[in-house]
Parts: C-alpha cells; sequence; structure tokens
C-alpha cells in the first residue's frame, strides 16, 4: 500500500524499471526459443508485480483524488487489513498526521509511528481513538467514513468513554 507521496513518487520509478524489463524480456528472442518455460516463468513473474504496482498506484491516486465532503467506502476482507483501513480514510479525508493527532487526542509522532508500522504498536484504546476520530462506521459489513460530517475537533478521552457507556446501555 501506498502510503504518502514520497512512496507513490517511487512507486512510479520501480514501474517503469519494471516495465523496461518486461520490455528486454520480450525482445530477447533467444532466451524465448531457447528456455520457453523460463522464459514465460520470468515473464509472468514480472507482469504480477508490475500489475500489483499499478493497482496500488491507481488505488493511491483514487484516495487522494477523493472528494473528502463525500462519504466513502472502503473494504474489509481481513480485520489484519484494518490499519489499512485507518490509513486510506485518513487519506481520503485529506487529513495529515498531525491533524488526525490532534482529532483522536494521540501525538503526531504517535500516529507516523502507527501508521509506519500498520499500527502494529498501537493499543486498542488509541485504534478506538483514530477510528472514533474517522467517523468510522460499519455498514452491512463494510466500513463507511462519511466524510461530509467528519468532526473536526478533537475528542477527550472521556467523551470516548461516556459515548461507549451510552452505546452500551442502548446494547442492552
Amino acid at each position: 500500500m501506498i502510503k504518502n507521496e514520497q512512496e507513490y513518487k517511487f512507486t512510479q520509478d520501480i514501474i517503469r524499471e519494471f516495465e523496461k524489463s518486461l520490455a528486454t524480456l520480450e525482445g530477447d528472442q533467444a532466451k524465448k526459443n531457447n528456455d520457453p518455460d523460463g522464459w514465460e516463468l520470468m515473464r509472468g513473474s514480472l507482469q504480477c508485480h508490475l500489475d500489483k504496482l499499478k493497482a496500488e498506484v491507481v488505488e493511491y491516486e483514487k484516495l487522494i483524488s477523493h472528494n473528502h465532503h463525500s462519504p466513502i467506502v472502503l473494504q474489509l476482507d481481513d480485520i489484519d487489513d484494518l490499519p489499512q483501513i485507518l490509513i486510506k480514510a485518513r487519506m481520503a479525508a485529506k487529513l495529515s498526521q498531525q491533524e488526525l493527532a490532534e482529532l483522536a487526542g494521540l501525538t503526531e509522532e504517535q500516529i507516523k509511528r502507527y501508521e509506519d508500522n500498520d499500527y502494529e504498536d498501537a493499543s486498542f484504546i488509541d485504534v478506538k481513538f483514530v477510528i472514533d476520530a474517522l467517523d468510522i462506521q460499519i455498514q452491512k459489513g463494510e466500513f463507511f467514513i462519511p466524510l461530509d460530517t467528519l468532526r473536526r475537533t478533537p475528542i477527550t478521552k472521556e467523551e470516548l468513554l461516556v459515548s461507549q457507556t451510552v452505546n452500551r446501555r442502548q446494547v442492552v
């Protein structure tokens, strides 16, 4: 997943390199004739990597060009991909890491570290603060982020705890 402009530019450079390698391989008639299975294996591998990189570029461009005043639906096929949902939602909302940190009651350094490490070292409560700051909602198994009503003021831990208590009472 491409998370920022630097990774985006780097990925574009790698795509150009893969395209050159693929073009070189396509023109290697000797390899194609002498080792057709090896040639096809190499070609398939290069094409697979190239397709994956191009899909990541398309996804990144879609997220950064999304109108942050309209909701976006992001699919989650595996709970392990939740960190990507958090990062994608921040990008689509056009929030910097600093802005998200302020909204979630965390520090910019925490958000940067969490995103760099795909939230591996984030506590559940910190993940919950980020989810609430981004106003992420699940609808029919989908995560729905109403960017047009995204809260633009910081949420306190006390507000979060009160809202969780109210929600628990409504369920019971």
